[in-house]
């Protein structure tokens, strides 16, 4: 159960993003923040497909790695690796050395350049499942993140069940799931009321 507690610097936060420091930094400067920049969107929905079984805390010590091994996430870049890549990958100790998440993350980039000569961005699709504002919900899954999970899926994307999509939607700030309590939940609503939707 996700509750409020006072951190040894004194701010009120979400329970989850207070300790180990990588999870406070995280959850204060980013989880929940509005993004319409195609490379972390793609960043962001890869890594969430590798998080897939495993705690978010292997994911984010690995992060680092992750961005090495598939060239910053770059779009184009990523979908240009091929089989060689993948083997070279399998041998990487930096990342989650998962054949089918690795193939996933290079398939995703092919079908994520297919959305933007289709939209012209990445942020188009995703922005679009955007809910009604409705304060923190903190679900496994919601019927915007099911919607969003579906149209992903018969695009060719992979690793993108309804519950994938939802994590991905409040890290992404497309919802902002801290607690009204947290003091990131007001700084994370002024960004969403300042931030311009992609088109």
């Amino acid at each position: 159960m996700i509750e409020i507690i006072a951190g040894e610097d004194g701010l009120a936060r979400c329970s989850w993003g207070d300790s180990p420091g990588i999870y406070r930094a995280y959850h204060d400067d980013e989880w929940g923040f509005p993004v319409d920049d195609d490379r972390l969107l793609f960043e962001k929905l890869c890594l969430e497909g590798f998080q897939s079984g495993l705690s978010w805390l292997t994911v984010l010590n690995r992060r680092e790695g992750f961005r090495a091994a598939f060239h910053g996430f770059a779009i184009d870049e990523v979908a240009a690796m091929g089989p060689d890549d993948v083997e070279v990958l399998l041998q990487d100790t930096g990342i989650i050395r998962h054949r089918g998440k690795i193939e996933s993350t290079i398939n995703n980039a092919r079908r994520s350049q297919e959305v933007c000569e289709e939209l012209g961005s990445l942020g188009a699709l995703v922005w679009s499942y955007e809910p009604e504002p409705a304060g923190s919900i903190l679900a496994a899954s919601t019927p915007e993140s099911t919607a969003l999970a579906k149209d992903l899926k018969s695009r060719g994307f992979s690793f993108v069940g309804p519950t994938t999509a939802y994590a991905f939607m409040q890290a992404m700030g497309i919802v902002n799931d801290h607690l009204p309590e947290c003091h990131a939940w007001d700084t994370a609503n002024r960004a969403r009321e300042a931030f311009s939707r992609p088109a």
